[in-house]
């Protein structure tokens, strides 16, 4: 089976956030399961010259968009197994600042998804499934069969397209369907929604499958408190939508072998762990105390991560006699807060603003326990990469986190914390609870079992394979 995998962003070329992750990983996996698994992304100006260098230019043509022809140039690599395809056109893609947030998003994205297309009609690659991801790709399905199911090479073509995050749905003014997209007067109602363009209802309405990244959010997204507006059309196609859980890459994400780490470890010898703990508290300037828990936020600062709830508890977390350690950026008053809190308590709160790759496996590495509160969430990767580094979860019991982070009183025992309600009370109650059982069962119980646990591609490519397969 032939997949094409169509993203806006792409590790490790370009990146924004998990998407990105999934579209550098899922594909190999996919492989690995008997496809042949292709990803088309956006030649961005921010791509640099040790990836560009390896490309070769394959073919350059123009895309008709509405009263104008646009240029797309073609080029092609191979990476990690999987060969990629870059889409070129400066006008759209050349930026000096980051790949999103610009004046012109629809035209760029309408753009990139009719020549997705396009490619198609002038390369030697014919996909039985093309794999379309967030807004960005959501008018794939409908160009496909608004304007390209009479071309022999796309006839059979079948589309999946993945919400990642049902918050952000491509909404535009109605006046640019025609005009910057091309869509002519008959089709504009695939797109139509409430007297505004919606791409993500046009993939919904037109795609064949639809899925998401994990089976709790997968129902989530069907109640109006978490769907966006878009829980109505999602209710009625109920019957081509699923859940199927992200991974993470457990190759780059790797104790064992990350170099970026002062000591490496593994469920067999989790020594090193000891000696990260040590490194973080030095790097972060606060005390060195080998039996003062750690906990950890890797984030974006913003409010539906749960960082009203942490505001509100912080006083009463540090008076638990726990160190807290914070890498992330986002919304000015949660960085001032984060700020007034290590000026406030510089013994027991390191807050770095910003984002740091190496930093954020520093911190992982180095934390015993790892807070994600989060008001929703698709799926989350946090949380598998924290366990895979040996950082107990600390979770809200939704989306994602509630299908990967089992409690540690469930009989049988789990591998985090959870709390249901979103309330800051019910949050300190499960950081208590571990907080409780740091000293008698972290070494000898919670970090080997978070050492062991497995959060690999594997499972999710088989998920996605009979996905396509029953299309």
């Amino acid at each position: 089976m032939k997949i094409l995998f169509a993203c806006s962003e792409c590790s490790p070329f370009a990146a924004s956030g998990g998407l990105a992750d999934v579209a550098g990983s899922l594909p190999a996996a996919l492989q690995k399961e008997g496809a042949e698994c292709r990803v088309i992304m956006p030649l961005y100006g921010s791509i640099g010259l040790q990836w560009r260098a390896n490309m070769t230019f394959l073919t350059s043509f123009g895309v008709p968009l509405s009263w104008r022809v646009a240029h797309c140039g073609v080029f092609t690599m191979q990476y990690g197994g999987v060969q990629y395809y870059f889409l070129d056109n400066e006008q759209y893609f050349k930026r000096e600042g980051g790949i999103y947030g610009y004046f012109d998003e629809a035209e760029r994205f309408a753009f990139f998804s009719k020549a997705v297309l396009e490619t198609l009609t002038h390369i030697d690659y014919e996909p039985d499934v093309i794999h379309c991801n967030d807004w960005q790709t959501a008018l794939i399905p409908v160009y496909l069969n608004v304007f390209y199911r009479e071309v022999p090479k796309l006839s059979r073509t079948h589309t999946v397209f993945t919400i990642h995050n049902i918050q952000y749905q491509g909404q535009f003014g109605l006046d640019v369907a025609g005009d910057v997209c091309g869509l002519p007067d008959w089709a504009i109602g695939k797109v139509e929604f409430h007297g505004d363009l919606n791409m993500m209802k046009g993939a919904l309405e037109e795609c064949e499958r639809i899925s998401t990244v994990s089976p709790t959010y997968a129902k989530e997204i069907l109640d109006p408190y978490f769907g966006h507006g878009l829980d109505e059309i999602l209710r009625q196609k109920e019957w081509k939508l699923c859940g199927i859980l992200n991974g993470i890459d457990t190759v780059g994400y790797n104790p064992s072998k990350d170099h970026a780490l002062a000591a490496n470890f593994s469920a067999r010898k989790p020594e090193g762990k000891t000696l990260c703990k040590a490194a973080l508290q030095q790097q972060m300037h606060l005390p060195e105390e080998p039996d003062t828990p750690i906990l950890a936020m890797v984030s974006r600062l913003v409010s539906h991560k749960g960082f009203d709830l942490v505001r509100y508890a912080m006083e009463n977390m540090l008076r638990m006699g726990m160190q807290v350690v914070i890498l992330g950026s986002g919304e000015q008053q949660y960085e001032e807060f984060f700020h007034e809190m290590q000026r406030r308590h510089p013994r027991q709160v390191a807050f770095t603003c910003g984002f740091m790759p190496t930093l954020s496996r520093q911190i992982y590495a180095g934390a015993d326990f790892f807070l994600m509160p989060s008001q929703s969430e698709p799926c989350g990767l946090a949380q598998m990469i924290a366990l895979r580094y040996g950082a107990i979860p600390i979770v809200r019991s939704t989306g994602g986190l509630a299908d990967s982070i089992i409690d540690w009183d469930t009989p049988g025992g789990g591998c985090g914390f959870t709390f249901q309600s979103y309330n800051a009370d019910d949050m300190l109650g499960a950081v208590r609870r571990a907080m409780g059982l740091y000293h008698s069962e972290y070494r000898a119980e919670m970090l080997p079992r978070a050492l062991k646990c497995d959060f690999s591609w594997r499972r999710s490519a088989k998920q996605y394979m009979a996905m396509y397969l029953g299309i």
